[in-house]
C-alpha cells in the first residue's frame, strides 16, 4: 500500500507478475486486493496460467477483462463465470466476424457472375430476362 491524502496505489504479486492498482484512498484495499484477485484467477482462465507474454501481445484482451470487471471507476462485476461468459461470447463474435471478412474478400470475385444470376432471378417481365449479357471476366484476389 503506498499512496498519499488523495490516491492509493494498491498492488499484488504473482509468480513473475505484479498487479498495481490506484485507487481513491477512500478505496478498501482488502477490496482491491480481492477485485486484483478476481482479476488475476479470470486472465489464469483466459490464458491458461497468465504469464507476461500474453499480457504484452493480448492486450486488447486484457483490456476487456477489465472492462468486464471496472468501468467508470465502479466494480461492475466480479462473479468469474459471468466474466468468462462474456469473453467467450466476445471470442465467438472475433472468429465470426474474420469468417466474415474472409468470406467477403472471397465474395469479392465472383461478384459480377451473382450479379447476372440476381437480376436474371428478380421479377420482371420475360423479354428482359432473355437479353444476352456480355460474359464477364472473373477477377481473381492473390
Amino acid at each position: 500500500l503506498i499512496g498519499g491524502s488523495d490516491y492509493k496505489l494498491i498492488y499484488r504479486h504473482y509468480a513473475t507478475l505484479y498487479f498495481v492498482f490506484c485507487v481513491d484512498s477512500s478505496e478498501s484495499e482488502l477490496g482491491i486486493l480481492d477485485l486484483i484477485q478476481v482479476f488475476v484467477e479470470t486472465l489464469d482462465k483466459c490464458f491458461e496460467n497468465v504469464c507476461e507474454l500474453d499480457l504484452i501481445f493480448h492486450v486488447d484482451k486484457v483490456h476487456y477483462i477489465l472492462g468486464e470487471l471496472v468501468m467508470g471507476g465502479m466494480v461492475l462485476e466480479t462473479n468469474m463465470t459471468e466474466i468468462m461468459t462474456r469473453i467467450e461470447e466476445q471470442n465467438k463474435l472475433e472468429k465470426s466476424e474474420v469468417t466474415f471478412q474472409k468470406a467477403a474478400l472471397a465474395g469479392i470475385s465472383a461478384a459480377p457472375a451473382r450479379a447476372v444470376s440476381a437480376v436474371k432471378d428478380m421479377n420482371i417481365p420475360q423479354k428482359f430476362k432473355d437479353m444476352k449479357l456480355p460474359d464477364l471476366p472473373n477477377f481473381k484476389l492473390s
